[in-house]
């Protein structure tokens, strides 16, 4: 019996030591075998299928955004572009040097007022285009929708003709409007006090639908329950929309805010197509200067520092908008 006994305890001491080891039985073992090379096998198949992609982000991606930042920290100009490595180092001498150029810094303060006015416009317009087409209109609303929206997706070359029959004062639209009136139509890309504003109107009827569409879709994300309870509270529309459709908007509005200023910040396009900078520089923006510099004169190393001073600039505006609007969203 004590030997019997004594098997016994071993056994049962030994079984003990496997489940607190974590030991398994030699099928287990074959399992987490076969599922570790399975995983190694799908693992492989990932990488396989991303390398593709891998490749063409490091070539047209990763690769120009480090050598743009060593760029920007040489003297890199027309005559290394066949010898690269021959562009001497010179610091920080393309950043110091930008805040002492009265050109780019007239060029930073359009981008600015580009934006402080652009951005709040298109942001309210489209909001109020939403509503509208959201609730108020009835007929016709895939028309209107399709309207706002068309300008989104056509050439900036085709809306610039367009702009600029529109806004030509000898033989636009608006100079057709004020004739009839025995008036003479202000120059407006001509004119330094009104091209800048000229091309944020251009800006927010092209942009308009973008945000519009943002809108829409987030007031249809609003539970009609929500609604229907404030209306029997007695809350008026306004008070709806101000106490139910604007909170509820917020995190509609902080992406809709975010990729509109990020764009606007951007903005190349229509200053190179309608006024190429002028009169005087006063629609010059940091991109278009950008272009000038590294592509018409070829300091590309100068142009270099400006695109990281734009990038720091983005990505400090972005960060505080996240944060001011983000904890409104909470």
């Amino acid at each position: 019996m004590s030997t019997t006994s004594t098997k016994t305890e071993k056994v049962a001491r030994a079984a003990g030591v496997r489940a607190a080891t974590g030991s398994a039985g030699p099928g287990r073992g074959r399992k987490q075998g076969s599922k570790r090379g399975s995983m190694g096998v799908q693992n492989f198949a990932g990488w396989l299928f991303s390398t593709p992609f891998l490749v063409l982000f490091t070539v047209f991606m990763a690769f120009p955004i480090v050598a743009t930042l060593l760029m920007s920290f040489t003297d890199f100009g027309l005559r290394n572009v066949t010898h690269p490595l021959e562009a001497n180092f010179i610091g920080f001498e393309n950043y110091t040097k930008l805040f002492s150029d009265e050109k780019f810094l007239k060029a930073l303060f359009n981008t600015a007022y580009f934006v402080v006015v652009g951005v709040p416009l298109t942001i309210l317009l489209g909001l109020v285009v939403a509503v509208l087409l959201n609730n108020g209109i009835d007929r016709a609303r895939t028309f209107f929708r399709v309207g706002f929206y068309a300008p989104v997706v056509t050439s900036i070359v085709a809306v610039a003709v367009v702009w600029r029959f529109v806004l030509d004062p000898s033989d636009g639209l608006i100079a057709g409007l004020f004739s009839e009136v025995g008036l003479t139509a202000p120059d407006f890309l001509g004119d330094e006090k009104l091209a800048m504003p000229s091309l944020i109107a251009m800006a927010v009827w092209r942009n308009l639908g973008t945000v519009m569409v943002l809108f829409i879709a987030g007031l249809q994300a609003i539970p009609t329950e929500v609604r229907e309870a404030a209306k029997l509270d007695g809350a008026g529309m306004w008070q709806e929309f101000r106490a139910i459709t604007v909170p509820l908007l917020r995190p509609t509005l902080l992406y809709a805010t975010v990729i509109t200023t990020i764009g606007y910040l951007n903005v190349f396009e229509e200053p190179f197509v309608m006024t190429q900078g002028g009169p005087s520089d006063s629609t010059l923006t940091v991109s278009l200067d950008m272009y000038r510099e590294g592509f018409n004169f070829f300091h590309m190393g100068y142009a270099s520092a400006m695109a990281y001073v734009l990038f720091v600039v983005i990505m400090g505006i972005t960060v505080l908008q996240l944060r001011l609007l983000k904890d409104n969203t909470k």
